[in-house]
């Protein structure tokens, strides 16, 4: 094996990847945008979650928008549903792991909110329900996953699909658009702060 050819080989396949998720998600990025920041002025909060790399992610976005991205700024409400290992390890002893979020959002969710879901698959079961909870609770729910055709995208009102197999490469992907997604709100809530 040559390692220097492997490493190149990731590194090309990423940015080739990087590049085709932002243009193939344009307009969605900017839709979700506009409706997390819509969320945000009224009072709202944004609930992240999911499972593994993509619980990372959770709580890397919902870190970003109540710390700040670029921009000083006020904080901005957001939680990760990941994060409370009692709270976590309560729920799937006593009801199982398929219900750590729901049970989460049932608690802490109001209409209006935002449901963000993420999975590289796009077919866990617990972030599936959650966002199906979410659509009864008067949320709007926002998806992050690999390939077309998952689950989350049929219960979510905005998907970001990114075109690969590769769950690394997708997680990748996802972290971008995120951090796109999180100075795009930014701008539309604060302008050109610097």
């Amino acid at each position: 094996m040559d390692a220097k050819k492997e490493i190149l080989k990731r590194g090309h396949e990423s940015s080739k990847l990087l590049a085709a998720a932002v243009e193939e998600n344009l307009d969605k990025i900017l839709t979700a945008a506009g409706k997390i920041a819509f969320s945000l002025r009224k009072g709202n909060q944004v609930f992240f979650f999911g499972n593994g790399g993509s619980a990372a992610e959770a709580q890397h976005f919902a870190a970003e928008f109540i710390n700040r991205m670029v921009m000083e700024r006020r904080p901005l409400p957001a939680v990760a549903l990941t994060t409370d290992s009692s709270v976590l390890t309560s729920i799937g002893n006593d009801r199982g792991f398929d219900e750590i979020f729901t049970y989460q959002l049932n608690a802490l969710a109001k209409k209006g909110d935002i449901a963000f879901g993420i999975s590289t698959s796009g077919d866990s079961k617990n972030v599936v329900l959650a966002l199906e909870l979410a659509e009864k609770l008067g949320l709007y729910r926002i998806g992050m996953a690999g390939a077309h055709g998952s689950k989350i995208g049929k219960v979510s009102d905005l998907c970001f699909w990114i075109n690969s197999k590769s769950t690394p490469r997708v997680q990748e992907a996802h972290l971008m658009i995120g951090h796109i997604l999180c100075e795009m709100v930014d701008l539309i809530l604060f302008g050109e702060k610097t």
